[in-house]
């Protein structure tokens, strides 16, 4: 892999995993409730997502979906309704947002959480699928390249985690007030449901 064609693909990853999304809420909500340290393993969670969706899709497991046509329906569906729960979750629970119940979760649950909304859009495999491969130099062994591809991919994903997860620090401390609190907890259930409502609207 030439580095200009390395270079190209840092560039293009720092947009797209900046791009507000599902793992990026989810990180900047835990942090509110938890902070940056407590967030850690949610982080984690979402990171474990991302890379095996990454490894899947380098590893050509993306041609199972083509295969299978019905499953990737499956995965979608499963994805909006977590993710529109996750909403719900947060709409209806006033002592934390999304879907946290208790400022002293367990590590475990914690990952789990953030796993599950890592792995919660299937579309992220076939997007992988499309994205990863421009970059490859065919004339060269691709395992290696593939490798530094999601290393890379996942190092920068990690910088995100982290400025969200301190952003949501910062902004806990204007959290305090119950009205404001309810307006953040409704406005981030908004948002997720709004996830899952793009995820079940889309189309492969």
């Amino acid at each position: 892999m030439a580095l200009h064609g390395w270079l190209l693909f840092v560039a293009a990853v720092v947009v797209l995993c900046g791009t507000p999304g599902p793992n990026m809420l989810h990180v900047l909500t835990r942090s509110v409730a938890l902070g940056w340290r407590g967030s850690l393993p949610a982080m984690a969670g979402c990171l474990t997502a991302l890379v095996a969706v990454l490894a899947a899709s380098a590893a050509g497991l993306a041609a199972v979906l083509t295969a299978v046509p019905g499953l990737f329906d499956v995965l979608r569906y499963a994805g909006a309704a977590y993710l529109a729960w996750l909403g719900f979750r947060a709409w209806t629970t006033r002592s934390a947002p999304v879907d946290i119940g208790s400022t002293e979760l367990p590590r475990a649950r914690l990952f789990r959480g953030g796993f599950l909304v890592g792995i919660s859009n299937p579309k992220l495999l076939l997007f992988a699928t499309a994205f990863l491969p421009q970059f490859v130099d065919r004339t060269q062994p691709q395992a290696p390249q593939f490798a530094l591809l999601v290393a890379t991919f996942a190092l920068v994903e990690c910088l995100w985690y982290g400025a969200y997860a301190l952003g949501g620090t910062s902004l806990a401390r204007h959290l305090t007030r119950p009205g404001v609190r309810r307006w953040f907890d409704r406005a981030t259930g908004g948002i997720f449901i709004g996830f899952g409502t793009a995820l079940l609207a889309a189309r492969a």
